[in-house]
């Protein structure tokens, strides 16, 4: 069981992170997830996945916290032995405001979530990975960077950053081994898609999700697949990509 590559999942006890937990550990990965508030789902996760013959880990930080992302690795490596993959998951959003209404704060609150959270984590995760000369980074980003959407626009500005730090990530990373790649979700059936949605009017929710090429909202078990396939050695030739996995993409 040694030789069973390790992976940590950020924002694990819900939606997308959800079902990357699961999906991963299908795979044969031992998996660390985190998550920042939800006690209840996260055990209960763990507690399914264990039945079914799975090594899943809960553990509770925060990750815009660079001493929690350090604390994750640690705890990681003191569990398992080793750290192969790590997605990162864990977002916030701020649906519905312009940036001309948005709070300081909020736009603090999103940054530090998206962007410093991944940053920290990569930085904790990097010494493991070069030493063992091999390691995948999976970041989520998200359809958004495409359509530049209105009131939406501190979000759309942090995945943006995440793309630009996957590309240059994969350059400097490269020579030592390490894959970094993102993927890009559309609408995807989560709290996230709902919230959003919540800011329309039924009406213009239903025509956003209609303007999906495919006519539908995605499945959080349809993002994890593309993860888990970027996670494995057949992708061992992917570095520095955004991958979209939107349906065709909606309009707007």
């Amino acid at each position: 069981m040694e030789d069973k590559r390790v992976a940590v999942v950020t924002g694990g006890s819900r939606g997308i992170g959800r079902a990357t937990v699961a999906a991963l550990a299908a795979a044969g990965h031992r998996v660390l997830f985190t998550y920042r508030e939800r006690d209840a789902e996260a055990k209960a996760l763990e507690a399914k996945l264990r039945e079914a013959g799975a090594q899943v880990i809960s553990h509770r930080a925060d990750v815009a916290d660079p001493a929690a992302a350090r604390e994750v690795v640690q705890t990681t490596l003191g569990a398992y032995g080793r750290l192969d993959v790590l997605v990162n998951n864990a977002g916030v959003h701020v649906p519905g405001v312009k940036l001309a209404d948005l709070r300081v704060e909020d736009w603090q609150w999103v940054l530090d979530v998206n962007v410093s959270g991944p940053f920290h984590m990569i930085q904790a995760v990097l010494p493991r990975m070069r030493e063992q000369r091999s390691g995948h980074i999976i970041t989520l980003s998200s359809n958004v960077t495409q359509r530049l959407p209105a009131g939406n626009g501190v979000y759309t500005v942090s995945k943006v950053a995440i793309e630009a730090i996957t590309r240059v990530l994969s350059k400097e990373e490269g020579p030592n081994g390490i894959r970094v790649n993102a993927v890009a979700p559309g609408p995807i059936r989560t709290d996230m898609l709902a919230e959003a949605l919540a800011k329309l009017s039924p009406e213009k929710a239903e025509a956003f999700v209609k303007s999906v090429p495919l006519g539908r909202a995605g499945e959080p078990e349809e993002i994890a697949s593309v993860i888990a396939f970027l996670a494995s050695d057949a992708a061992s030739y992917v570095t520095g990509q955004v991958i979209y996995v939107n349906g065709g993409g909606p309009a707007g």
